[in-house]
């Protein structure tokens, strides 16, 4: 036991006599932390992006609500539904029944084109066809200007989200696409959800406005509970006259985010490697100037009997507290310059923009931490490595 006491001791001792000549060191001291800090600045900011993308898909869907397609469709894009389709649908056991009927809203969507008001340049977005239950099955929208559009009529109203991030669809503003002319006439809100980067006009308007028939893509139905999805799911798959996919809306909007989500977060992950292996680099410059201008210190304490681990300790725990700093720095830079900041990017699964805010989180705080703190750990280590193997005679000679 006393052994052991005796090396954490020396540890001790040779740590606290680094931590003291920091101050003689600030300049590569510095340049250790401000390259770990960008680091890790840019690793958290980056994948702050998937997370917010990926927060913003997964608040979409509800488990008491239900999503179909055709059978075989892997978004609403490709799917198609008939007339007889959607009422089927409606009249399932399970779908929720209201003062207006069953809880169901037949839907179809379009893609049309508008200005990003950061960069002036076109992006898709999502125009959507709804019927008259959609509020009913989405309770979390809600109109937060102007009104309502009125069934008949092309008039439109327009996500929070798509509002802040799209020139040209302003209240009262009356745009053209196609044959068609449509009029804002509403603002609502979907609570941060995909809906927000939306435009809602009346399915019936848009069908013929884009040659669709009496077709729609999808039902949206509000259920019973989220214990009457298989009742629900049951009694579609095994009717003979339809061939559906059934989902929980959170399920679908859960897939639907994972192939952006992935990419952004392999980007930030090889960009964040490739800016890491730059800090290690000055770490490990900073070490080495550290050990050197230590070197008759070791050189002495090691005369007096300190052994090499407790050296090996030392550089590394010092090596690790500049990198700490430097995460700490990172982690706060990029949390105040891009957490809750408000972008839109495109969902290669529906190729429409979808608006949201990067989300810094706790996790991707303790992430950046520790990545900061594994460059640290391998900056020191070869100086580490270094200052215990020093020749104790030839380094007392050095001045």
């Amino acid at each position: 036991m006393q052994p052991v006491i005796a090396w954490f001791s020396q540890v001790v001792v040779v740590t606290l006599l680094n931590l003291r000549t920091i101050r003689q060191r600030l300049g590569s001291s510095a340049v250790a932390i401000v390259g770990i800090a960008g680091v890790v600045a840019t690793f958290v900011a980056v994948l702050s992006m998937a997370e917010g993308f990926r927060a913003t898909m997964a608040t979409t869907g509800s488990p008491d609500t239900a999503i179909v397609m055709r059978s075989g469709s892997d978004s609403e894009m490709v799917s198609i539904l008939l007339r007889e389709d959607v009422r089927i649908i409606a009249d399932a056991a399970g779908v929720r029944r209201g003062a207006n009927g069953p809880m169901a809203s037949g839907e179809l969507f379009v893609i049309v084109d508008l200005l990003k008001r950061s960069s002036s340049t076109t992006a898709n977005v999502s125009l959507r066809g709804v019927s008259p239950s959609a509020f009913e099955v989405r309770p979390n929208v809600k109109i937060v200007q102007g009104r309502m559009f009125e069934s008949g009529r092309n008039e439109l109203i327009v996500g929070r989200g798509a509002a802040a991030q799209f020139s040209g669809i302003e209240l009262g503003r009356t745009l053209k696409w196609g044959q068609n002319q449509w009029t804002v006439v509403g603002i609502f809100d979907a609570g941060g959800t995909l809906s927000d980067s939306e435009l809602w006009c009346d399915a019936g308007v848009l069908q013929p406005a884009y040659r669709r028939g009496t077709s729609y893509q999808t039902v949206f139905a509000k259920l019973e509970s989220p214990e009457a999805f298989t009742r629900f799911k049951d009694a579609l798959t095994t009717d003979p006259r339809l061939n559906l996919k059934v989902m929980r809306e959170t399920d679908y909007f859960a897939e639907q985010s994972q192939m952006v989500s992935t990419l952004i977060t392999t980007l930030g992950s090889i960009i964040a490697l490739l800016m890491g292996i730059g800090a290690v680099f000055g770490a490990v410059n900073t070490m080495y100037s550290a050990v050197a201008s230590r070197t008759r210190e070791i050189a002495t304490l090691r005369a007096l009997g300190f052994g090499g681990g407790p050296v090996v300790v030392s550089v590394l725990a010092e090596s690790a507290l500049l990198s700490l700093v430097g995460g700490v720095i990172g982690g706060a830079i990029a949390y105040a310059g891009f957490n809750g900041f408000q972008t839109s990017t495109i969902n290669w699964q529906s190729f429409s923009q979808v608006a949201f805010a990067f989300a810094v989180t706790p996790g991707l705080i303790a992430a950046g931490m520790s990545y900061a703190l594994v460059m640290g750990l391998l900056g020191g280590l070869l100086p580490a490595v270094r200052a215990a193997r020093l020749p104790i005679v030839s380094a007392l000679r050095e001045l």
